[in-house]
């Protein structure tokens, strides 16, 4: 009986730890050929399936580590416009990289990215993006990066 007390707000968590319920920024990114060119194209960075099949769901709610990260990108996103930090920047900055790299194998396409920070939002039935955070470019391997 004492550990099913112990389990259940695992469960059933409680949502009032939240300070405030906001929109959460999203992560766009854009590949460039240089360094001070110009981003005229951008996609969402890890966007969100649009259908789960049936028999994922159970695995899904026991484990996702690819959700969990990109929960842990939110919240990096989010320290960075509220406090910021090179940790919460070199954060995202690091999974970008990566994910730019696992897209293209071992070689980029274009040598730098950028990525951005957008909050979406609903406005007279239309969506909005207002966008709150660009960050400078960053070559997509670096030898020199430690932390990339």
């Amino acid at each position: 009986m004492k550990a099913l007390k112990l389990f259940l707000p695992a469960l059933f968590p409680s949502w009032r730890f939240f300070d405030v319920i906001a929109p959460s920024p999203r992560i766009d990114l854009a590949l460039i050929g240089h360094p001070e060119a110009e981003c005229s194209v951008w996609r969402e960075c890890r966007p969100r399936p649009t259908r789960i099949r049936l028999r994922d769901i159970p695995r899904r709610l026991f484990w996702n580590a690819a959700w969990n990260e990109t929960l842990y990108l939110a919240t990096c996103a989010e320290r960075l416009l509220q406090n910021p930090t090179d940790h919460s920047s070199r954060e995202i900055r690091r999974r970008v990289r990566a994910d730019v790299l696992g897209d293209a194998g071992d070689r980029a396409v274009q040598p730098y990215f950028r990525f951005r920070l957008v909050f979406v939002s609903r406005h007279d039935g239309r969506l909005r993006r207002d966008v709150a955070f660009v960050s400078p470019a960053y070559r997509c391997i670096d030898p020199l990066d430690r932390w990339a």
